[in-house]
C-alpha cells in the first residue's frame, strides 16, 4: 500500500491512521452488511471461515420455513440445480470460467480425489504425480493413497515454507521422468505465498501432464482467470473468504474441452443421466453434471449463493486491493512494534507474490496465541511456530488490525519480561 509505505513508523502506528484509512475505503460500508455482535473482538481469522453475512441469516431463515418448512419435496424443482447455478455465479464473478465449467459438490478433499483419480486415468499409463511438501495436508494425503493404490510415483517438491514455489524444482521434477498430474495450491496455507497459475500451467503442459489447483485460500480474495491460465481442474473451498459457513460444499472446475473424456470414479445418482429414470447402470451425465455424486445440502448451498453475491457487489479486484492494503498495513505495524520482539516475516514480502493472508514466526508463536484468545484477538496457530493473521477484505477493518497488532506486541512483551525474570 502505497501510503503505508510512504509513512513514518510513528504515523503508522497511531491509531488516528488506521481510521483514516477505513475513512478512504471504498469497501468500509459493506462491512455493517456482517453479523457482528461482539465489536470488541479482533477476528484476523477470515481465512478459516469468514463472518456471518446478514443476508445469510435472511437467506437460510426463508429456506427452512418457506421452502422447506411450507414447500416440502415440492420445492426440489428450485433446489436441484443449485449445484450448477451456484457454480456458474462463481465462474463469472470469481473464478474466470465459463457457465458450465464449475459446481458446488462434496467436500474440497472428496473433489481432490473425483478429479485427480480422473485425470490419472484419462492421462499417461503410469506416469508419475507431482505436488509440493508443503502443500496442505489434505492435498499430501489424498495424493499420496491414490499413489500407493495405483502403484504410482509421487514426486513431493521441497517448498520454501515462507517463500512458496520453486518454479526451477517443479521443472526439475517434471523433466525426471513421466508425469501424469500435478496438484498444486494457488496461495500456501501456512504462508500466504502465490504461484503464478499462468507460468506453472504452461510449464506443466509443456510436459504432457495436467494440473489441478486447489483455490481454497485464493477464491475471494485473489483474482482467478482459469480460462486465461489453461487451467485444466481446480478444486476449492467456500467457507474462509467466500463466507459460506461452516461445512458449506466445496466446488469443483472442470475445463469444459477435459469434461466428455474425464470420468470420475465416485458414480452417484446426481451425476447419472436421467437421474429419476432409476436405471440399472451408471451412465454419467454430459457436462460438469457428470462430477456431482449424492443430494447437495440445500440450506448450505443457499448460503454460499448469499456470499458470492455479496462478493459479487464488491467486485474482485476491488476485493484484491483492500487485501493488499491490510496486508501491508499489517506488515507495517510488524516492522514497527514486532520485529524488534523478535518476530520475523514467514510470507513473501512482495504483495505481488502474497495472497490476503500473512503469517509470522516466533519461537513461544504458540503461548502468544493463547495470549492473544485471552485479550480477545482471534487468530491461527500453524507449525512450526507461526502465527497466522487472515484479515478479511470484505469484513475487516483497519482499526481492527491496528488493535489485534497492539495485543500481540503487549502479550509478546509480557512474555519477555517474564522470561526475564
Amino acid at each position: 500500500m502505497s501510503e503505508t509505505t510512504a509513512t513514518t513508523a510513528a504515523d503508522l502506528t497511531d491509531p488516528a491512521y488506521a481510521a483514516s484509512l477505513d475513512e478512504a475505503d471504498p469497501l468500509a460500508h459493506l462491512r455493517d452488511r456482517f453479523a457482528i455482535p461482539d465489536p470488541d473482538l479482533v477476528y484476523l481469522d477470515g481465512n478459516s471461515l469468514g463472518r456471518l453475512p446478514l443476508a445469510t441469516r435472511a437467506r437460510l431463515g426463508q429456506v427452512i420455513d418457506e421452502e422447506w418448512g411450507r414447500g416440502l419435496v415440492r420445492s426440489w424443482d428450485q433446489w436441484i440445480g443449485l449445484p450448477q447455478r451456484v457454480g456458474d455465479l462463481m465462474a463469472e464473478h470469481l473464478l474466470g470460467a465459463r457457465p458450465g465449467e464449475v459446481a458446488l459438490s462434496d467436500c474440497t478433499t472428496v473433489n481432490l480425489y473425483k478429479l485427480a483419480v480422473a485425470a490419472l486415468d484419462a492421462g499417461p499409463e503410469g506416469g508419475a504425480i507431482i505436488t509440493d511438501d508443503d502443500n496442505f495436508p489434505t492435498d499430501r494425503y489424498v495424493l499420496q493413497g491414490i499413489a500407493e493404490r495405483e502403484g504410482r510415483e509421487l514426486r513431493l517438491l521441497h517448498t520454501d515454507p515462507d517463500e512458496g514455489l520453486d518454479m526451477d524444482r517443479l521443472a526439475a521434477a517434471l523433466e525426471a521422468g513421466a508425469v501424469a498430474l500435478v496438484s498444486l495450491s494457488h496461495v500456501a496455507y501456512r504462508s500466504g505465498a502465490l504461484a503464478d497459475m499462468v507460468a506453472v500451467t504452461e510449464l506443466v503442459h509443456r510436459a504432457g501432464a495436467l494440473v489441478l489447483w486447489d483455490l481454497c485460500h485464493a477464491v475471494g480474495a485473489v483474482p482467478i482467470d482459469l480460462m486465461a491460465a489453461g487451467a485444466d481442474l481446480a478444486v476449492g473451498c467456500t467457507y474462509k473468504y467466500v463466507d459460506g459457513g461452516p461445512g458449506a460444499p466445496a466446488f469443483l472446475y472442470v475445463r469444459r474441452e477435459l469434461q466428455a473424456e474425464l470420468r470420475q470414479p465416485i458414480w452417484g445418482w446426481f451425476g447419472q443421466e436421467d437421474q429419476f429414470e432409476m436405471g440399472p447402470r451408471y451412465r454419467p451425465r454430459a457436462g460438469i453434471e457428470r462430477f456431482l455424486t449424492g443430494t447437495p445440502p440445500v440450506p448450505l448451498l443457499a448460503a454460499v449463493e448469499e456470499g458470492v453475491a455479496l462478493l459479487a457487489e464488491a467486485g474482485i479486484e476491488a476485493l484484491r486491493a483492500k487485501g493488499v492494503a491490510l496486508t501491508e498495513y499489517l506488515i507495517g505495524l510488524y516492522e514497527a512494534w514486532l520485529r524488534p520482539l523478535g518476530f520475523s516475516l514467514a510470507s513473501p514480502r512482495d504483495p505481488a507474490r502474497r495472497g490476503s493472508h500473512v503469517t509470522l514466526h516466533h519461537p513461544l508463536a504458540g503461548l502468544i496465541v493463547q495470549g492473544m484468545a485471552a485479550r480477545g484477538v482471534v487468530a491461527d496457530l500453524r507449525a512450526p511456530e507461526r502465527v497466522r493473521l487472515g484479515p478479511s477484505p470484505l469484513s475487516t477493518s483497519f482499526g481492527e488490525v491496528h488493535r489485534g497488532m497492539t495485543v500481540i506486541r503487549q502479550v509478546a512483551e509480557d512474555l519477555r519480561k517474564e522470561r526475564r525474570g
